[in-house]
């Protein structure tokens, strides 16, 4: 493994952490832009509708992983940029 990936990877975990904060954030106000109640439906929600769960389950994967991809992949490119290398 080059010296390049193993210098990144503390920074990939950091950039994960931050990336799921921001998600989790933008979740929430979407949630709530959509018109729903203020926090989001667990599967264990038994007062609420499979249709209300799935769809909070559903708005939470995706927003997470286009937050997650783009984080990374900015991280990548700031990377490249500093070191000359791709970190992946």
């Amino acid at each position: 493994m080059k010296a390049s990936k193993i210098a990144y990877k503390p920074v990939g975990l950091a950039l994960g952490a931050v990336s799921g904060m921001i998600a989790g954030s933008l979740f929430t106000q979407a949630w709530k832009r959509f018109g729903h109640d203020d926090d989001a439906p667990d599967a264990t929600d038994e007062d609420r509708a499979w249709s209300e769960v799935l769809l909070a389950a559903t708005l939470r994967g995706a927003i997470f992983a286009a937050v997650r991809a783009a984080v990374e992949r900015a991280g990548a490119t700031t990377a490249r940029r500093l070191t000359g290398t791709w970190p992946g």
